[in-house]
């Protein structure tokens, strides 16, 4: 009852990178709100599942297996979390944002009658005084995420539904192990009994995941360009900077938009979000929702020609000129002082 629940995403035995950041969120908001962290997981051939999920500090885990329930379908997935959270009435309930999670968290808000807040940036715990009525709500959630096109962060409250849904896109929140040995409460989901013939109503007949052409979540270094950059032939020196640095190119939404660089390399609120630790933002002005997606880089350099730019602000090092002349230069020197 009114604990922290994280629907796991389960993708050929292994539970989903974004589920783990969130059961290390969710650890955090349980520890404040001095509640259980609980794991939903629905799928096939789950033995030996809360082996992943322990690492990061769940307490309870509901495991809902059949074969029917893999790969991921709407309608069965929506009724075993739909049950689950009838019963057990969390008070939080943490999503991926996923093409699973997304397909499936407004399904939940809308059989519940609660509240959903997608894309989140950052969760936290706070309190709430509505300044009509003067009532204050103690231990919100405050789903937080970047509005009116990513100019301003909106911070949005469910005071009155229960439970508070948020999805959270992958990368935004970091992933770390709880220290000791932690074993988890296993609650088995019978899933034969609640599902029906008509959740089975859509059939799978074929299913093909391309892989990812580009993975620059997981890079260390990434050399990023904006706006700025001015053309995709100048987005070249990037790639140049990047293979001596050994990392991975990426592009600002208005670098994408103009077709400087593709989207598989999009930084930010609509692209994607990473933590290197070095970000070189070329030609980036720096405003919101490009910022929420690299903003807990471990180092960040700016090269542009303003030194007014909004992304000044958090770079730790600032290099202010023409990038044309600014990144051959880089290029040149490391290649002198690697040999």
């Amino acid at each position: 009852m009114n604990n922290v629940f994280v629907y796991c995403e389960i993708e050929e035995g292994k539970v989903a990178d974004v589920s783990l950041e969130l059961l290390t969120k969710g650890r955090s908001l349980a520890n404040q709100l001095k509640c259980r962290l609980e794991a939903v997981v629905a799928g096939s051939k789950l033995d030996g599942v809360e082996k992943q999920i322990n690492p990061y500090g769940a307490d309870v885990i509901h495991i809902a297996e059949d074969k029917s329930l893999y790969p991921y379908k709407t309608l069965p997935h929506a009724k075993i979390v739909k049950e689950v959270f009838q019963k057990e009435k969390p008070c939080i309930g943490l999503f991926g944002a996923t093409s699973v999670g997304r397909d499936l968290a407004p399904r939940i808000a809308s059989v519940l009658k609660c509240g959903l807040t997608a894309d989140c940036t950052a969760l936290e715990i706070g309190d709430h005084t509505d300044n009509k009525t003067g009532k204050e709500y103690k231990n919100l959630l405050y789903q937080i995420r970047p509005a009116f096109g990513g100019n301003i962060l909106a911070t949005i409250i469910n005071p009155e539904t229960r439970p508070q849904l948020a999805t959270v896109r992958e990368g935004v929140m970091k992933k770390e192990e709880v220290t000791g040995n932690h074993n988890a409460e296993l609650k088995k989901v019978d899933a034969a009994g609640l599902l029906s013939e008509e959740d089975f109503i859509v059939e799978i007949i074929e299913r093909h995941i391309e892989p990812r052409k580009v993975n620059i979540a997981n890079s260390n270094i990434i050399v990023a360009g904006g706006y700025g950059v001015g053309s995709k032939e100048n987005f070249a020196l990037l790639f140049q900077l990047a293979d001596v640095l050994g990392g991975e190119v990426a592009g600002s939404r208005a670098a994408v938009d103009s077709g400087f660089v593709e989207h598989a390399r999009q930084v930010g609120q609509t692209g994607v979000t990473v933590r290197p630790k070095l970000y070189i933002a070329c030609g980036i002005s720096g405003q919101i929702q490009h910022r929420a997606g690299m903003d807990q880089s471990a180092m960040i350099i700016s090269i542009n020609d303003d030194p007014g730019a909004p992304i000044n602000q958090i770079a730790d090092y600032s290099v202010i000129g023409d990038l044309n002349e600014i990144i051959p230069k880089m290029i040149k020197y490391y290649k002198k002082n690697s040999k």
